[in-house]
């Protein structure tokens, strides 16, 4: 069973007709004891980052993510799943969130230099990192996409890990940022796949395969 977390912010309906659509059993849950027992966890995610760590905490729903992760059950973050793995963020004075993945979230900032627009909205690039040469074998989610994908986004704000070994992928929008992250069965991505076409459903079928 895959649990599509509710914490009342996130794409849930999407998602999870996404998932039903690619013969997944799905279950969206705003449950603790669910999320404690799910064979992999989806946390979607659109809105601001204290919002859903004030949401997710009083739902009770942060432990059991964590303990989650750490246990090794296969985890999928989207857009502010990704972002609060990490220790914090710029948006909302310095919010913190689950402290899984070293690193801040920050927000794009082109000091008017580029005509480049905040939020970044629309398709763009998936791009093997300049750090480590990764083949879309390494990743079990990347199998069958390969470099040069366009996906969409809509975001204000991306993860920046402190390890760079953890980028899996990455996109340029006045300049290079982390646009996927992976590390053991820890998986995020800051664009979104249901909303991907052909590429995000075949990235949410490499995960359901896991």
């Amino acid at each position: 069973m895959v649990v599509v977390v509710d914490y009342g912010m996130g794409n849930l309906r999407s998602v999870s007709k996404a998932l039903e659509a690619l013969g997944g059993s799905v279950r969206v849950s705003g449950d603790p004891q669910d999320v404690a027992q799910a064979d992999k966890v989806i946390l979607p995610g659109v809105g601001a980052f204290p919002a859903a760590m004030r949401e997710l905490t009083a739902r009770k729903l942060v432990d059991p993510l964590k303990t989650a992760i750490a246990s090794g059950t296969p985890y999928l973050g989207i857009c502010l799943g990704l972002q609060l793995l990490f220790d914090d963020s710029e948006e909302g004075e310095g919010a913190k969130g689950f402290g899984v993945l070293k690193g801040r979230v920050r927000k794009f900032s082109f000091n008017g230099s580029t005509s480049l627009k905040v939020p970044h909205m629309g398709w763009n690039q998936l791009r093997t990192p300049h750090s480590a040469l990764r083949t879309e074998q390494a990743c079990p989610l990347l199998k069958g996409i390969p470099d040069g994908s366009f996906v969409y986004f809509v975001h204000s704000y991306y993860g920046e890990p402190a390890d760079r070994s953890v980028v899996a992928l990455e996109t340029d929008y006045g300049g290079r940022f982390t646009s996927m992250v992976w590390r053991d069965r820890l998986f995020a991505t800051q664009f979104h796949p249901e909303k991907s076409q052909a590429v995000g459903l075949r990235l949410l079928q490499n995960f359901l395969s896991l």
